[in-house]
């Protein structure tokens, strides 16, 4: 699973910190996964300079990432992102499952959020998403009609995170932890709509 080194390798060619980190996947083996990476940064909108005028900074598009790669359980997802939020330094790492929005009175929301899951943002909010994910459209059709889950974590380490004091006692000096993942993934019920959170920090004040 490349889950780790996509986010590693991105941030930095990108040189801005991250703010925070999704991964949304159809309940169906081994199909596409979407990353979603959210920096936190404002560039020009455009190169052009003119005398006497400042041109305004927009927000530096979010990147949504298609990884096309062998899984057989939304347990290896949960290990691939466990261990990504783990090593770059979350204090913890929420999954989301979502039931199909394709179905009689199912709430306008419901399809929003399936839209935005998958890098999919609708008229303005459209412009701060760079889309690299050929087969986006397919797996809104699968979201549709078999549902989908969604974990997202903040990372500290290359994010905006490691501005704000942590008494975590697991973290290192950059914000990172150098040891794997000791949390395992919670099971896998697809019958069961709802947010599972794993707590990944220590309090230093906490004894083990």
């Amino acid at each position: 699973m490349t889950i780790l080194e996509t986010i590693q390798a991105h941030s930095t060619a990108m040189r801005l910190p991250l703010y925070a980190v999704t991964l949304s996947a159809v309940p169906k083996t081994d199909t596409p996964l979407i990353l979603m990476l959210h920096w936190h940064g404002f560039a020009r909108e455009s190169t052009l300079k003119l005398q006497d005028i400042d041109l305004p900074k927009r927000p530096v598009a979010g990147s949504a990432l298609q990884i096309d790669t062998d899984w057989k359980s939304i347990e290896n997802l949960d290990e691939a992102m466990l261990e990504a939020a783990w090593r770059l330094g979350a204090w913890d790492l929420e999954r989301v499952n979502c039931r199909p929005w394709w179905r009689l009175s199912a709430p306008l929301q419901e399809t929003v959020d399936c839209h935005s899951a998958f890098g999919d943002y609708l008229g303005a909010a459209a412009r701060y998403i760079l889309v690299q994910a050929p087969d986006q459209a397919v797996l809104l059709e699968l979201a549709a009609s078999r549902g989908y889950v969604r974990w997202m974590f903040r990372p500290r380490s290359a994010g905006i995170w490691q501005q704000v004091p942590a008494d975590d006692k697991t973290l290192g000096q950059n914000g990172e932890r150098d040891s794997s993942c000791p949390v395992a993934p919670i099971p896998y019920d697809r019958d069961r709509a709802g947010r599972d959170v794993y707590r990944l920090g220590r309090s230093s004040g906490l004894s083990i």
